[in-house]
């Protein structure tokens, strides 16, 4: 072993030796511009303090190591050249007289990666700030000691006297446990999705890593992942969590009140997934602050980390292309702009063919076509974008200033016509969907234990649908229209390390209005209604790692303006390590929500997006109010993660229009309430570069309609078996996952008979979801690979295949009277065919 090192040391020297040898004879250029290219060959950053202008010498090799261009210039300068980590290369001037500067790298203990922004503070009280590499330099004190203190890090204390002249040291910190309060769990299902110490599941889109049929972090697909999370016909806009309905989930872009959450009329994400830095997904538990929600709440927030790096990215795949643009614009603010949009005007691909086939089965653009027999010929149009703007201003030492503005929009124009008995039939059919909203936030910070936020936020959502049919010249025109105006203010007092108080106030106030229109026969129905809600908030958190004990509790106290009306709402997070590697987590809740999504008709709005936004009148419709509680069991120990999260939920006050019946209950306006009990489980291993996790969930869901025949049955939404699984494997900048799914089939309701009489054609059903549909088998992949060219631009490409083996699930069936034959017609929607996707991205 001594023989190698010194072989190896030789023949550094004999390499040197004949790198100066070999360069007498040429030119000398500025050690600045050797550094330059050093750098970017070598990926390294020098730092320096010293004056380097004035000298100038002949470059060394480029086929020598960089050890050995170090030697070199060292032999060459008049200064050090000091390696550390083959990432940083201190250089300081060769002199024997005592340095009266110190310098150091700062790193976090807990991903050994550079800390910015940390204090260090001498003893004379002169203060500095580390860069963004964890870097800094200060004039050594008189005293001794300097002190290095960052927010979540215990303070570390060096005595300057003990470090060598002309070294710059390498400080490692400690997390802070007592300030590291959230998150219990790294890496849940992929690389950037914690669990945190609140029961709320964290996904950052810029750390994400990959996960089985997505390249990208498309926020409503990968929270579909988490058990009790899954959506019963594949669409984002019908994402159901533990047996409620979509509406029932709260969605908030920055503060802003979401109603629309899917492009493509729900198969993709309305929110662009390279743009959030934070997701937040509660299931149960959430704060206090949080109303308007019976169910989950999702909160999405794209405000950057680091506020001093500016980005510039693009992506284009077969649906889309986006681009993403952050840019510094003094040393207090930054603006950032995103956007996103459909590549249908231009390419029609393959993965676009599956998707309008799957987004428009069994709708009024499809029955045209399979009612008519001969000479059918159809021109669709289909767009959508996505656009979203940032403004972040620093006033001052305690003030900020936040502006988000996003719109979201989606249209399709379909046009056919068909030859009958030599004469044209036509139909045109146009809808469009859109949401745009704002939000602007104020920050105080009163001191270091006191401050103040205050959000102004409007949403105003519209859905606009057109019917023109040749047959009678006939035009049907719905619209459903909504206005939501918040104001928010949150209190924050940190008491201690350990406890904190929060308080504040809320004011809601939301209009909707709905309008249906009919030329031929004559119908006009139009109906507005607005509702104004005050709430005020008080919660308390605790958390201690020594005991660990988690512990937070609020209460909501809601009055409805319109009905005078008061609602108490208590929330609990409890979460308390039994050992070193169990914890046991309780978490309760008590919601209610005034706003719902019901369905008139199954055609309303061309039968793609047929439900229509309404209020609670606090009669025919009802409050709708929520009761659930959990408890959760967690093992972390050797790589190895086991969850168990046991629920019970009850909700009260649904209408049978908001739940999507397609049998005897869809004309029927009655009330009632769905109670759920269930269970999910998560298994998890990670051995080196490999992932695999396994999840089950098990649910008994059950509606209760007091009057109605039978009172109690399956609930439309009941999944009663899903078994996920994955295996993900990551190495350096290559990642490739393999991941299926299998669950139980939905409830439906068959009809006692399958003929109907020709001239009184009605339909008579058995008792509601009597039967259940096929088991649902699907196997997804997906890969990416990144790379990075000399010029530090980032290159990511993306492959993704859904449903693999192109199995054909069904994932709904119905029965209807046939418009050709007046008799009984079996009608059947079924999951995504096969569908690759591949995307390219390019950072700079």
């Amino acid at each position: 072993m001594l023989l190698h090192k010194q072989l190896h040391f030789l023949f550094a020297c004999f390499m040197t030796v004949l790198s100066i040898s070999a360069q007498n004879k040429k030119p000398t250029i500025a050690l600045k511009e050797i550094i330059a290219s050093i750098e970017n060959r070598h990926h390294v950053t020098f730092n320096y303090s010293v004056n380097i202008n004035e000298t100038h010498l002949i470059a060394p090799e480029e086929f020598l190591s960089l050890e050995q261009q170090l030697i070199y210039l060292e032999k060459q300068t008049d200064f050090y050249f000091e390696n550390i980590d083959n990432k940083f290369i201190n250089i300081s001037l060769k002199t024997k007289k005592k340095s009266t500067t110190l310098c150091g790298y700062i790193y976090s203990s807990i991903d050994n990666k550079p800390i910015e922004n940390a204090n260090i503070k001498t003893s004379d009280n002169k203060h500095i700030t580390s860069n963004t590499e964890g870097y800094f330099e200060i004039k050594k004190a008189v005293k001794s000691e300097i002190t290095i203190s960052h927010i979540g890090f215990t303070t570390k204390k060096i005595n300057q006297n003990e470090i060598k002249d002309n070294d710059c040291i390498k400080i490692v910190l400690e997390s802070e446990l007592t300030n590291l309060q959230e998150i219990i769990t790294n890496s849940v299902l992929a690389t950037g999705i914690t669990k945190n110490s609140d029961g709320s599941f964290i996904i950052k889109p810029k750390k994400f890593s990959i996960l089985p049929g997505l390249i990208e972090a498309d926020i409503l697909q990968t929270m579909q992942q988490i058990p009790g999370v899954n959506s019963h016909d594949e669409s984002v806009a019908n994402i159901n969590i533990r047996g409620g309905t979509h509406d029932q989930n709260l969605f908030l872009w920055n503060g802003i009140r979401m109603y629309q959450t899917g492009h493509f009329f729900g198969l993709i994400s309305a929110f662009n997934p390279n743009l959030p830095h934070n997701i937040s997904i509660y299931k149960n538990g959430n704060s206090a602050f949080y109303g308007e929600s019976v169910s989950s709440v999702v909160t999405i927030s794209s405000t950057a980390e680091n506020f001093e790096k500016n980005e510039i990215s693009a992506g284009i795949n077969m649906i889309n292309a986006d681009f993403y643009f952050k840019k510094a614009i003094s040393k207090t603010a930054y603006i950032e702009i995103a956007g996103r949009k459909s590549i249908t005007d231009y390419l029609e691909t393959p993965t676009y063919t599956k998707y309008f086939d799957k987004a428009f089965q069994n709708t009024s653009i499809t029955d045209f076509s399979q009612n008519q027999k001969v000479n059918y010929s159809s021109d669709k149009k289909f767009d959508f974008y996505d656009l979203t703007f940032k403004l972040f201003k620093k006033l001052g030492r305690k003030n900020t200033l936040i502006l988000d503005l996003i719109s979201i929009n989606d249209n399709l124009n379909v046009f056919q016509k068909a030859a009958v008995n030599n004469s044209f039939q036509s139909q045109n059919d146009e809808l469009e969907q859109e949401n745009f909203g704002g939000n602007l936030v104020f920050e105080r910070n009163w001191n270091k234990n006191n401050q103040t936020i205050i959000n102004a936020s409007f949403s105003s959502y519209e859905i606009i649908a057109n019917k023109k049919t040749s047959i009678g010249s006939q035009i049907v025109f719905q619209k459903n229209n909504v206005l939501d105006n918040a104001l928010k203010i949150e209190n924050h007092h940190f008491l201690s390390s350990k406890f904190s108080v929060n308080d504040g106030y809320q004011f809601n106030e939301i209009g909707v209005t709905n309008l249906d229109t009919v030329n031929s026969p004559q119908f006009y129905r139009k109906s507005k209604s607005v509702l104004r809600t005050h709430a005020a908030i008080l919660e308390s958190k605790f958390n201690d790692s020594i005991s660990r004990i988690s512990f937070n509790t609020g209460v909501r106290f809601n009055f409805i303006e319109n009905f005078n009306k008061f609602i108490i709402e208590p929330r609990l997070q409890f979460n308390y390590g039994i050992a070193k590697h169990f914890n046991v987590e309780v978490l309760a809740e008590y919601k209610s929500q005034n706003t719902q999504q019901i369905i008139d008709l199954q055609k309303d709005y061309l039968g793609i997006e047929k439900r229509r936004w309404v209020l609670s009148n606090n009669s025919t419709i009802p409050i709708q109010q929520s009761k659930q509680i959990a408890l959760n069991f967690s093992f972390k120990k050797n790589n190895w993660l086991i969850n168990l999260e046991n629920f019970y939920k009850k909700v009260d006050g649904i209408t049978s229009s908001s739940q999507g019946f397609q049998n005897q209950l869809e004309f029927l306006k009655i009330t009632g309430n769905y109670r759920v009990i269930g269970t999910e489980m998560l298994f998890q291993k990670k051995i080196n570069h490999f992932l695999s996790w396994l999840s089950y969930t098990y649910n008994k869901n059950n509606y209760n309609f007091d009057s109605f025949n039978p009172p109690t049955f399956s609930n439309n939404f009941l999944i009663s078996h899903m078994i996920s699984g994955a295996a993900i494997f990551e190495k350096n900048n290559f990642k490739i996952a393999l991941g299926t799914k299998w669950a139980t089939g939905r409830p439906e309701t068959t009809p006692i008979n399958k003929t109907a009489d020709p001239n009184n054609p009605v339909i008579e059903y058995n008792s509601p979801n009597n039967k259940r549909l096929p088991s649902f088998f699907q196997v997804n992949f997906s890969s990416t690979y990144k790379w990075e060219s000399a010029k530090n631009i980032q290159y990511k490409l993306g492959l993704s295949i859904m449903n693999v083996l192109n199995r054909k699930n069904e994932i709904s069936e119905y029965y209807r009277i046939s418009n050709l034959t007046n008799g009984i017609e079996e009608v059947k929607t079924f999951s995504l065919q096969r569908t690759p996707n591949i995307s390219f991205r390019i950072n700079f």
